[in-house]
């Protein structure tokens, strides 16, 4: 069964039915190593990311292993249970798309809380970044600052369906596939710049200047793409 080309629209699900697929069938063999990302990302017609979440995707349902510095392997699922056609790891946002909506929705709700936020708002934006330094400088993964971070800054919006649509967002990261993904490349190293990049934004929003904000916004989503996708590098498993 030869790999077909999927169209560069296609989300990670297809990705990951069609390598599915092929093991099944057997083209890739239990215990045998699943070609190079990039390789895969040619045959298939698409996004080298769009093949990281797939396999993560194919991790998370137990079909491969990934091997750090060494590849990614089919795994023996004669005596697993197969997974529910509509579990969670099939039906899950992908992370990378995640990051993509929230570049469009949160940049313009930076540029708004530049125009309209109080400056209890901005206070709270304020302590949300002592809250992340305060747990890096503890070496503690700073979540709980950075979610403060970004729902005071909805919050200035005053707008309920903006708000619940951002913490949306936010409960989208305890998906299987995306906490693996956390698993994978964030660091604390990644975690200081990316408290830089808020700080960027603070000072805009601060400034009441709503394109500086809703371009440090951007800037900062388009760094948090870059940052999950640069890091498979570092562990030479793609």
């Amino acid at each position: 069964m030869p790999i077909q080309t999927l169209e560069p629209q296609r989300l990670y699900r297809q990705i990951a039915e069609q390598l599915r697929e092929l093991i099944g069938k057997g083209e890739f063999a239990v215990g045998a190593r699943i070609p190079a990302e990039r390789d895969l990302a040619r045959q298939l017609g698409v996004s080298r990311p769009s093949v990281r979440e797939a396999l993560i995707a194919l991790e998370v349902e137990g079909w491969v292993e990934v091997r750090t510095g060494s590849g990614v392997y089919v795994l023996d699922r004669s005596q697993r249970t197969p997974p529910p056609a509509n579990g969670a790891a099939g039906i899950e946002w992908g992370p990378l798309e995640i990051i993509r909506a929230r570049r469009l929705v949160e940049g313009e709700t930076a540029a708004t809380a530049a125009q309209h936020g109080k400056r209890k708002d901005v206070d709270a934006m304020r302590r949300a970044i002592r809250m992340m330094r305060d747990m890096a400088a503890r070496n503690e993964v700073p979540h709980e600052g950075d979610r403060a971070f970004h729902l005071a800054i909805v919050n200035a919006c005053d707008n309920v369906v903006l708000t619940e649509t951002v913490q949306g967002f936010w409960e989208s990261r305890h998906g299987p596939i995306f906490a693996r993904m956390i698993d994978y490349f964030e660091t604390m190293e990644s975690w200081q710049a990316a408290i830089g990049e808020h700080e960027l934004i603070l000072d805009a929003i601060a400034a009441r200047d709503p394109a500086a904000a809703r371009s440090a916004m951007h800037e900062h989503m388009d760094k948090f793409h870059q940052r999950f996708s640069a890091s498979w590098r570092r562990t030479k498993a793609f």
